[in-house]
């Protein structure tokens, strides 16, 4: 056994969730696992080789955050566009264009020979970013088994921070073997990076096209074509629906998108800059800071998978409070340690608390969903505010520049300490629908 939860009696082994799944079920869900992993690992490939991004275009860190900022940005149109998509053809068959966009995109951000065209193809990436989670959340969690879905959840947001440990694995090992084959550095290198970030894409499509169609979009589907054999309302009857539909969701879209901006910030704050503040603040090398990241993304995989299988117990909404307060001690030992590793523990405990709070969003964002819109209403709320945080790692920079001679430690800090009282409060003050049946999907006529 791995690891085992007791309270007033309770107990679960955290293998046994994977013992209820049938092999249908596996593929589905490693095939979403992977997808999100590999994009994540595309996205923060760029955040280990900012400096070298820069020295080959002859731009400052703050300019060339200017890339983060528009992939984040751009991912609520991904999430729109692919979401609507998954509505109408299919979870599965959505998922696959996404992961060929996104893999596309990557490989050609390492040709682009100017900065405004690496910007567009950064963009580019992340209009087909924002559609893999909306889509590949829909499909998991329609798939899986309700008793499970907790655990799964926390499983599944941390492919996040898998492909954030494989990018630091990677480029620890390339910054190795550059410093062997080129002692004084090599500037373009970082383009070899993008290469190899866009080919293991390839595995999960060919996973995904041996994947079936969630069984609840098959069963609306049929629906909607037994309706199609029936008189079609009025257009006016169609538009009051639409208006219905409307005010009653809106408030809970609304809310969902606040939520987002705040949990986006969390990561994001702990995330995007950390390795610049290991290379500026602490001056270590690029292997060492590989390294250090590593135990941080470790520390995030167990915190996803505790919290995730702790929030069928405690609930979604309590289990989120309790992880992001406890983000709020572990800046001490996370920002302003001096050794490795010191610095490393604090990482460990910091992503723990950071993304075990994430760990429950896929399954709690999704069970809030309308089942007409469960791939666009997440996705597009996530993605959107994920746009109101996307300037967070351009604003931390300059914020650093102006006020703490270019130092990223007090910047951090104040941002876990005001982001993680906001993420406690907005949750708590928010609703629940631990347990939703997510078996059917009504899809439009």
């Amino acid at each position: 056994m791995l690891v085992q939860v007791f309270e007033d009696g309770w107990t679960m082994n955290l293998l046994q969730p994977f013992r209820m799944l049938n092999l249908r079920q596996r593929r589905v869900f490693l095939a979403c696992f992977l997808g999100w992993t590999l994009d994540a690992f595309d996205y923060f490939l760029l955040t280990y080789c900012l400096d070298s991004v820069g020295a080959t275009f002859h731009l400052s860190l703050k300019v060339v955050a200017e890339a983060l900022f528009w992939t984040l940005a751009m991912r609520p149109v991904g999430a729109v566009l692919y979401g609507s998509m998954a509505e109408r053809f299919g979870r599965r068959p959505t998922l696959m264009v996404n992961i060929a966009c996104f893999s596309v995109f990557e490989l050609a951000s390492a040709f682009a020979p100017v900065w405004p065209v690496f910007l567009l193809f950064r963009a580019l990436y992340g209009v087909a970013m924002g559609g893999e989670w909306g889509v590949g959340a829909a499909l998991a969690m329609e798939t899986l088994p309700m008793e499970a879905r907790g655990f799964f959840s926390g499983l599944l947001q941390e492919g996040y921070v898998t492909g954030n440990l494989i990018a630091a694995a990677v480029a620890g090992l390339f910054g190795l073997f550059v410093a062997h084959v080129h002692p004084q550095g090599f500037a373009g290198s970082w383009r070899m990076l993008f290469v190899i970030g866009s080919l293991p894409a390839l595995l999960v499509f060919s996973l995904l096209s041996r994947v079936e169609e969630s069984p609840a979009w098959e069963s609306g589907r049929q629906r909607r074509l037994q309706r199609r054999a029936q008189p079609r309302e009025s257009l006016l009857a169609r538009a009051r629906r639409g208006t219905s539909l409307g005010v009653r969701f809106g408030g809970s879209f609304l809310f969902l998108t606040l939520l987002m901006f705040a949990f986006n910030s969390l990561s994001h704050g702990t995330q995007d800059l950390y390795a610049a503040f290991l290379l500026h603040d602490q001056r270590m090398s690029l292997p060492l800071v590989s390294a250090v990241a590593m135990v941080g993304t470790l520390g995030a995989l167990v915190g996803g998978l505790v919290c995730g299988t702790l929030s069928e117990r405690l609930g979604r909404r309590r289990t989120i409070v309790v992880a992001a307060l406890l983000s709020i001690p572990m800046i001490p030992l996370w920002a302003w340690s001096h050794t490795a590793v010191v610095l490393a523990v604090g990482g460990f405990l910091m992503q723990f608390m950071v993304q075990g709070a994430w760990g429950v969003i896929p399954v709690h964002l999704t069970e809030l969903a309308p089942p007409a819109v469960r791939a666009v209403f997440p996705g597009v709320a996530y993605q959107l505010g994920n746009l109101l945080a996307s300037r967070n790692g351009v604003f931390q920079a300059a914020l650093a520049a102006r006020l703490y001679q270019g130092r990223l430690a007090p910047v951090m800090a104040w941002t876990v300490l005001v982001v993680g009282l906001l993420v406690a409060v907005v949750t708590w003050l928010g609703p629940e629908a631990k347990g939703a049946d997510l078996s059917t999907v009504e899809l439009a006529a």
